[in-house]
């Protein structure tokens, strides 16, 4: 929804919906852990008002732990917090799923993949950031990022797990087969697809 006219929210979601669309992705800034600010519980409540798609909340906040609730009474479908946060993320991870919310774990491309092992076991989303978060329209970054996608799905077939595979940023016709071709199976994209010349055309190419 970053890359979306926000003046008009329920018609973007609308267009999102009618044009093929599976879930709606909605990035959560805070100004501190990222470098840019974006919207709070209330947007994310607006854009429950407009539709019954799958929210997928990604909380990119130092302190993901402190605004779980207000995330889960706007309407999150889905909430998913990052590692690199200060949070105890197995309590973080164990509160989402007890609000009966999907449960993701998300890692910055500079982030080992070690780093998200111990909890990979507590989640039903790995999300790889495919671009340093906090801003729309940034390149793919395949060399740091591509070989977490494949350690995420090697780590998940070792170990017997069914978490979806997420990667954000950079996500076009081209490099959504790179992502594919390495494991992942959900694609956020953001202004490949809300700036097309036709969001329906460009969502039917990148699911071939």
């Amino acid at each position: 929804m970053l890359a979306a006219d926000w003046s008009r929210i329920g018609e973007e979601v609308q267009r999102a919906k009618d044009d093929g669309a599976d879930w709606i992705h909605l990035d959560v800034m805070d100004g501190h852990f990222v470098e840019n600010i974006s919207f709070g519980p209330q947007y994310v409540e607006a854009v429950r008002g407009c539709t019954d798609m799958h929210l997928d909340v990604h909380l990119m906040i130092t302190h993901p732990d402190k605004y779980l609730v207000e995330f889960v009474k706007a309407g999150a479908d889905r909430i998913t917090v990052h590692v690199e946060a200060e949070h105890d993320i197995a309590d973080t991870l164990k509160k989402i799923r007890e609000a009966g919310c999907g449960c993701g774990l998300a890692l910055n491309p500079a982030t080992d993949f070690a780093d998200v092992e111990p909890y990979l076991d507590q989640i039903d989303l790995l999300l790889v950031m495919t671009v340093v978060p906090g801003f729309g329209g940034q390149f793919f970054m395949e060399k740091e990022t591509m070989p977490k996608v494949a350690a995420g799905k090697a780590w998940r077939e070792e170990h017997g797990l069914n978490y979806h595979i997420e990667v954000d940023g950079g996500i076009d016709l081209n490099t959504v087969e790179i992502a594919a071709a390495h494991g992942a199976n959900v694609m956020v994209a953001g202004t490949s697809l809300f700036r097309a010349e036709g969001m329906a055309g460009s969502i039917q190419k990148m699911r071939g």
